[in-house]
């Protein structure tokens, strides 16, 4: 039996991408929360990984996507200083 990295990335992100959104669903993150958006980072790179050895293009390009949101948005959260708002 032989372990395949690249499978078991991928089913590491799909696990991180579905958790993610499952505490989200049940309001226990918040979308514009560091940890929110860390989950989306590193399970993007989990699939994107699995999609570029598996060959599967449309799901690489997506991932790519959703990599670039998820850096954009934890850079946003990180330089922006919070608003009264924010802070409840």
């Amino acid at each position: 039996m032989t372990i395949d990295i690249y499978l078991i990335s991928g089913w590491l992100g799909m696990f991180l991408i579905i958790l993610d959104y499952f505490l989200l669903s049940l309001k226990k993150l918040k979308f514009n929360s560091l940890p929110y958006n860390f989950l989306n980072l590193f399970g993007g790179v989990g699939m994107l990984i699995n999609a570029f050895y598996s060959r599967l293009w449309p799901v690489f390009v997506l991932n790519i996507f959703w990599i670039g949101i998820a850096v954009f948005s934890i850079y946003k959260i990180i330089t922006i200083k919070p608003t009264y708002k924010d802070l409840r």
